[in-house]
């Protein structure tokens, strides 16, 4: 449904966008997680042809979007980072100026707009947007962006700035278009949001994509040292394990914290029972995603958002 090969923007020298190779399939909900400033909203803004590309290309359902810009729009629905209503008018009265752009019949589109606004949890709000909270504006830019009944939705930054309720109403909606077959693309820094509700991710940094899958792929994917953490715990004294494999070990009690390139559990075991030692526990340790995040984005900081 979504597809980009070798897509670039460079601006001034600088490479926003590094040769993204992306492949989303129809009903997908596609998180695209990055630091500010990593490209996200750059990427974005090529797929729905707002910004031209430098080299590269991508396609919205096969079509070319930098060839063929009108009927990919005809498809696609489009929620920006910092929307923008005119402040005299009402919801409706927004709603119904966007839906000429889409040819909308005038009976048709308040049919449309009165389904949408319910939808939203906008429906009998009357006062001009002037006055809207930011949660109410985020429900309304979903509405604008549903006008045309899109395939294919993207997202920029959708919960940003909002209250836990407005998170949450947000999330809900998105997850309630997946289940009618919609594909949402949708981009975010935090790494909360995109667990709750992506069925793949993809990871940007400085304009590269650098893992993209399921969330236990990608974290997969991201580890950089790609050593095993191997925790064994004895009943009685543990003893200092000979083990080639082993790249490090901490022995603290009756507890040894191994590092090894493979998976050497086996041949531990068969150790420890050589040596008469009763195993109370071994097992693999794997990070999470959020300490592969750390690591991998923000160089293990913890002001990741």
């Amino acid at each position: 449904m979504i597809k980009t090969e070798n897509l670039t923007k460079v601006y001034e020298g600088v490479k926003a966008v590094d040769s993204l190779n992306l492949s989303i399939a129809k009903g997908e909900v596609f998180g695209f997680l990055g630091p500010n400033g990593s490209g996200k909203t750059t990427t974005m803004g090529m797929m729905i042809g707002e910004i031209e590309p430098t080299s590269g290309s991508c396609f919205i359902n096969d079509i070319d979007v930098l060839r063929h810009p009108l009927e990919v729009k005809r498809i696609i629905g489009y929620m920006p980072d910092g929307l923008g209503f005119y402040e005299n008018l009402n919801a409706r009265q927004n709603l119904k100026y966007f839906s000429e752009f889409y040819n909308i019949k005038p009976g048709d589109a308040e049919k449309r707009i009165t389904e949408l606004l319910e939808y939203v949890g906008l429906k009998g709000v009357e006062k001009k947007t002037e006055g809207y909270s930011r949660g109410m504006k985020q429900r309304l830019g979903l509405a604008q962006a549903l006008l045309n009944d899109p395939e294919v939705i993207f997202m920029d930054e959708p919960t940003n700035g909002l209250d836990p309720q407005g998170v949450m109403q947000v999330r809900n909606i998105i997850k309630d278009l997946a289940s009618k077959g919609k594909t949402i693309f949708f981009s975010s820094h935090i790494l909360e949001e995109v667990r709750q509700i992506s069925t793949t991710v993809g990871i940007i940094t400085k304009g590269k994509l650098i893992a993209q899958g399921t969330l236990d792929e990608v974290r997969q994917k991201m580890q950089k040292d790609q050593l095993f953490t191997i925790v064994v715990k004895a009943t009685g004294e543990m003893p200092r394990l000979t083990n080639s494999g082993i790249v490090d070990a901490s022995y603290v009690n009756h507890t040894a914290m191994i590092h090894a390139r493979t998976d050497i559990r086996d041949e531990i075991s068969d150790e420890l029972v050589r040596n008469n030692v009763h195993i109370r526990e071994l097992r693999i340790e794997e990070k999470s995603l959020e300490d592969v995040f750390l690591e991998t984005v923000y160089g293990g900081t913890s002001n990741a958002t």
